[in-house]
């Protein structure tokens, strides 16, 4: 079969790029894009650690084909940075030790930037909610939750 075209918007610049028939996200991000951020995991929608953000919207990258993606804005954890500035969300992280091993950590990043773009004081259980989908099993989650907290509250202050 014929591969598909797919242009879309990747944390906030244009790509075009080639996908397999019933290809999904991930591998498409990682192999045809090069955004390696969305980590494999567990490739059944369990575990999180391909989380990304479609239009503002969290997804699993290893359950979404990648031609839904065609016209539309994905979000990865490799975008929150601008340039050498870290977003709030990786300095926080960074501060609290909310991250061990990593291999968690961008997913929970989009999940966490992604309730803070919609609710900017979230409460610890809006916190936890919000990360539910994604499994670490390093860090025991507090320091995860303490950081997301602790970026509301400085974005609160600004």
């Amino acid at each position: 079969m014929a591969k598909t075209p797919i242009v879309f918007t990747l944390n906030g610049s244009e790509r075009a790029s080639f996908a397999e028939p019933g290809q999904n996200l991930l591998e498409f991000l990682r192999r045809g894009v090069g955004d390696l951020s969305p980590k494999y995991g567990c490739g059944q929608g369990t575990c999180g650690a391909c989380t990304v953000s479609i239009d503002g919207v969290t997804h699993l990258a290893c359950l979404t084909l990648a031609e839904s993606v065609a016209g539309r804005r994905v979000d990865t954890a490799a975008g929150l940075a601008t340039g050498a500035t870290l977003h709030a969300l990786q300095e926080s992280f960074m501060e609290n030790f909310a991250a061990q091993c990593g291999y968690c950590t961008p997913g929970m990043l989009v999940s966490a930037k992604a309730l803070l773009d919609r609710n900017p004081s979230p409460s610890r259980e809006d916190v936890v909610e919000a990360i539910s989908g994604n499994i670490c099993r390093c860090t025991g989650y507090e320091p995860i939750i303490e950081s997301v907290l602790a970026a509301a509250r400085g974005r609160a202050r600004t």
